[in-house]
C-alpha cells in the first residue's frame, strides 16, 4: 500500500466529505430506502432501485476516502524551509511566455486537484514539469493540448 501525499488542507477537506457521508448523506438514502419499500412490489419500484443505486454510490465513495485517508502522508509545506525550489504543497506563481498571462498553480494530490481552482496534481504534465524547477528557471512543459513555456516567478510554501 503506497502512501499518497496530500496537504492538511486536502486531508481536512476529505475528513469533512466522509463526515458529511457518513452523518447526512447515509441517513438519507436509507429513509428513502424505505420509503420506497412501504410503496410495495420492489421489482417495478424506480424509487428503490434509484435509492439503492445512490447508496452504492455512497459506500463507494465513504471506501475510497477512507482509504486515502489510511494512506494519506500529510505534508506540510509550512515547516519546510523555502529555499525557491518547487516541491509538493508549493504554490508557484508562473509567466506564460506565449501569452505573457501570469498564473498562480498549488501543487497538490489527486484527491484535491481541481483545474478551475488551480489546483494540480503534482503528478499531471504541469505538475511534474513545475517540481523541482526553481525561481527565475525557465520550464517547457508538453501537455495534451501542446507546449507550454513558463517562467517561475515565485515560489510559496503557504
Amino acid at each position: 500500500m503506497d502512501k499518497e501525499p496530500i496537504t492538511i488542507l486536502g486531508l481536512e477537506n476529505l475528513r469533512k466529505e466522509l463526515d458529511q457521508l457518513k452523518k447526512v448523506a447515509r441517513p438519507k438514502v436509507v429513509a428513502a430506502i424505505a420509503e420506497a419499500r412501504s410503496h410495495g412490489d420492489l421489482k417495478e419500484n424506480a424509487e428503490y432501485h434509484a435509492a439503492k443505486e445512490q447508496q452504492a454510490l455512497i459506500e463507494s465513495r465513504v471506501l475510497k476516502i477512507n482509504d486515502t485517508i489510511a494512506r494519506a502522508n500529510v505534508i506540510d509545506v509550512t515547516k519546510i524551509e523555502n529555499e525557491g525550489k518547487v516541491i509538493f504543497g508549493s504554490t508557484v506563481k508562473v509567466k506564460d511566455l506565449e501569452s505573457n498571462k501570469e498564473i498562480k498553480f498549488r501543487l497538490v494530490g489527486k484527491d484535491e486537484a481541481d483545474v478551475k481552482d488551480n489546483l494540480i496534481y503534482f503528478r499531471s504534465p504541469i505538475g511534474k514539469g513545475l517540481i523541482g524547477k526553481s525561481l527565475g528557471d525557465l520550464a517547457t512543459i508538453v501537455t495534451p493540448s501542446g507546449e507550454k513555456n513558463f517562467e517561475i516567478l515565485s515560489v510559496d510554501y503557504i
